[in-house]
C-alpha cells in the first residue's frame, strides 16, 4: 500500500527509578499517549503539574483512524499551543451534503455565523495529530514520555496507585498519586479493575478505505443512502491532507472482516464509486463495527478514565476523539486544584458526573444515527426512505435525516458546579454551556475571546461606555490575587486604556452573551459558563466561585 507519512520511532529510555530500583511517587501518571492522553499531559504541564505518560508502543497511531476534529476540540488544542498547526495542515470544512441514490437531498452548514477564530471542522489523519502533540510534549520538562512501557498491573492503596510496567529492560513499579487511563477502547487498565461497558454492539460492519488520488471533489462531507455504486447500503466521502480521501462503505453484518480488507475486495468497490478511469492507490484499510457503550462511572478511586477507555460511539458524527478531548479538558483543571490543595477531592466526582452525562448524550445521538443509517425493521426502512424523499423539498423533514449528527459540545445543564440564574438572559450562554467565541481587541491588538480564556477562571465584567467602578475593580483584583487561578477582563465598547480590557468593537460579544452594562460572567478553566448576573455582586461572585470548585457540593 502507498504511504504518505513516515512514522517516527521513539526510543525506549529506562527511567531513573527503573535503573536504580527506587520507587518515587508521581503526582499523575497517564496511561496512553493517544490524542486524549497527550492533551491531558500538555494541559497539566501548562498548570505546572509534572506528569508521566506511559505508552505500550513506540510510534504514533498507525492508519488515519480518527480524521474529523470539531471546533471545540480545536479550541482546547489552540489553548495548548498546537491548534493552529493542526488547522494549517488539515482540510478545513463546514459544508455537508446528503444524497439519496444519485440525487442530493439537501446540504447543511455547520458554522453559518461569522466571526469565529476556529473553523467548524478540520480533517486530519490521526498520525499527524499525535505527531504534533508529541512534538509539543517533548518541549516540556514537566512531561516524562515513556515509550514501550506497558502497564500489566494496577493496585490501589488509600492514597496512591502502584502500576507494574513491562519494558524492554524488564518489569518495574511506578507509583502515582492519581492515574488517568487513556489507553483506548481495549483499555488494559479497565480490564485490570474488572470494569464492564454498558451499551450495545450493532450488527453491521463498515469498510474504511483511505485512498491516495487527485480528485476535484470539494472539501465537504458527502454521505449517500443507497448510492448507485453501492446499492441498498450507505457510503461516505471525506477529503484529507496529502491527496488522501476517506471512503466508507456499509458492508452488512454477514461480511467477513478479513476478506473485505483484501485489496481484491476493496479495489472494485472504490472503482465503482470513482470510475475505472480514476487512478488511485490504497493507503490504509480497516473494517469496524458500531459500538455505543460506556462505563457507569469514570472515576474509580484514584483511577480516572477518559476517552475511548471510558466510552465508545459510532464513528458517524465524529464523536470519538471529539468527546475524549473534552474529557481531558474537564478533568485536568479539577485534579490540578485538588493536587494543589485548593479544592476538595470530591470535585473529581463532578468530572464523572459531567462527562458521563456527555457520554450519554453522545451515545443517544450515535445510536439514533445508527438506527437511521441501518434500519432494523421493515417499518423503520419505510420511514427512512419517506423522510429522505420529503427532505428534498420539505425543510421540516431535513431535521429527521440522520447520517451522523456531527459532534457538538455538551452543556452541563445539571452540574452541581453551576450557580443557577437569578436574572433573565437571552441566548445560549446558560450556566453549564461552553463559551462561544467573538472577536475582540486586546492590548491594542485584534484577537479573540477564547484567547483570553486561558485555562484559569475568568470573570467578564461589562463596562460598556462607562468606567469600571472602583469597588468592582477592587473586588475583582482581590479575587485575582487570591488562591484560585483567576483573571478578569472589562468588556468595553471602545478602547479605553483599561488594563486587560476586551474591546467589543464589532458587538459580537455583547450579542452572543446578551451583555448589558454591569453584567457579569464567571467562566470555568475549561471555558464553560459557571454563573452570570445582571449586576455585579461581590458576595454572589465569591459564592459562585466557591461552588465551582466543589466547596458547595451537597449544600
Amino acid at each position: 500500500m502507498h504511504a504518505t507519512f513516515s512514522y517516527p520511532k521513539y526510543s525506549f529510555t529506562p527511567s531513573d527509578e527503573q535503573r536504580t530500583g527506587s520507587v518515587r511517587r508521581h503526582p499523575v501518571v497517564i496511561v496512553g499517549a493517544g490524542p486524549v492522553g497527550l492533551t491531558a499531559a500538555l494541559d497539566f504541564a501548562r498548570k505546572g503539574v509534572p506528569v508521566v505518560v506511559l505508552d505500550a508502543e513506540d510510534t504514533v497511531s498507525v492508519g488515519s483512524r480518527a480524521v474529523c476534529y470539531a471546533k471545540r476540540a480545536l479550541e482546547v488544542w489552540d489553548r495548548l499551543g498546537v491548534g493552529q498547526r493542526m488547522i494549517d495542515k488539515g482540510v478545513v470544512w463546514k459544508i455537508g451534503k446528503v444524497f439519496n441514490g444519485d440525487r442530493m437531498v439537501y446540504q447543511f452548514d455547520l458554522l453559518p455565523e461569522p466571526d469565529h477564530k476556529i473553523p467548524a471542522f478540520i480533517n486530519l489523519q490521526q498520525y499527524y495529530l499525535e505527531d504534533f502533540l508529541v512534538t509539543e510534549a517533548l518541549k516540556s520538562d514537566l512531561i516524562d514520555l515513556r515509550w514501550l512501557s506497558r502497564v500489566v498491573s494496577a493496585k490501589q492503596g488509600a492514597d496512591h496507585v502502584v502500576l507494574q510496567v513491562e519494558t524492554p529492560d524488564g518489569v518495574h513499579a511506578v507509583e502515582a498519586g492519581w492515574v488517568i487511563a487513556c489507553d483506548g477502547a481495549k483499555s488494559s487498565v479497565r480490564k485490570m479493575l474488572g470494569l464492564e461497558f454498558q451499551g450495545e454492539v450493532f450488527k453491521d460492519r463498515f469498510l474504511i478505505a483511505d485512498v491516495v488520488m487527485k480528485a476535484d471533489f470539494p472539501a465537504e462531507r458527502w454521505f449517500w443512502f443507497d448510492p448507485p455504486f453501492h446499492r441498498k447500503q450507505s457510503a461516505l466521502l471525506h477529503m484529507q491532507p496529502d491527496n488522501v480521501w476517506r471512503l466508507d462503505f456499509q458492508l452488512g453484518w454477514d461480511a467477513d472482516p478479513e476478506e473485505e480488507k483484501k485489496p481484491e475486495r476493496v479495489i472494485p468497490r472504490v472503482q465503482a464509486m470513482l470510475g475505472t478511469d480514476t487512478p488511485f492507490e490504497l493507503e490504509w484499510v480497516s473494517v469496524y463495527t458500531f459500538q455505543c457503550r460506556r462505563l457507569e462511572q469514570f472515576r474509580h478511586g484514584r483511577i480516572l478514565f477518559a476517552g475511548d477507555s471510558a466510552h465508545q460511539v459510532s464513528p458517524f458524527g465524529a464523536r470519538g476523539a471529539n468527546s475524549g478531548v473534552p474529557d481531558a479538558d474537564n478533568l485536568v483543571w479539577k485534579l490540578a486544584l485538588v493536587l494543589d490543595g485548593k479544592a476538595p477531592e470530591s470535585l473529581l466526582d463532578s468530572y464523572s458526573d459531567e462527562r458521563v452525562a456527555a457520554a450519554k448524550e453522545n451515545i443517544l445521538n450515535s445510536t439514533r444515527s445508527t438506527d437511521f443509517i441501518t434500519p432494523k425493521s421493515e417499518m423503520s426502512h419505510v420511514f427512512r426512505d419517506a423522510v429522505l424523499e420529503l427532505a428534498v423539498d420539505r425543510p421540516f423533514a431535513r431535521a429527521l435525516v440522520n447520517s451522523g449528527r456531527l459532534s457538538t459540545p455538551t452543556t452541563y445543564t445539571d452540574s452541581r458546579l453551576n450557580t443557577p440564574d437569578s436574572d433573565s438572559f437571552a441566548g445560549r450562554m446558560v450556566p453549564g454551556a461552553p463559551a462561544t467565541d467573538a472577536p475582540v481587541e486586546r492590548d491594542g491588538q485584534s484577537g479573540w475571546l477564547m484567547e483570553a480564556l486561558d485555562g484559569r477562571f475568568t470573570v467578564l465584567y461589562a463596562a460598556g461606555d462607562g468606567p469600571v467602578p472602583a469597588e468592582v475593580a477592587e473586588a475583582l483584583g482581590g479575587l485575582a490575587a487570591g488562591p484560585l487561578p483567576l483573571a478578569w477582563h472589562a468588556v468595553t465598547d471602545r478602547r479605553r486604556g483599561i488594563a486587560g480590557e476586551l474591546v467589543d468593537s464589532a458587538g459580537r460579544l455583547r450579542e452572543r452573551y446578551d451583555l448589558t452594562p454591569d453584567s457579569v460572567y464567571l467562566i470555568r478553566p475549561d471555558q464553560h459558563i459557571a454563573a452570570r448576573w445582571r449586576r455585579f455582586d461581590a458576595a454572589a461572585l465569591s459564592a459562585a466561585l466557591d461552588r465551582a470548585v466543589g466547596h458547595a457540593v451537597g449544600r
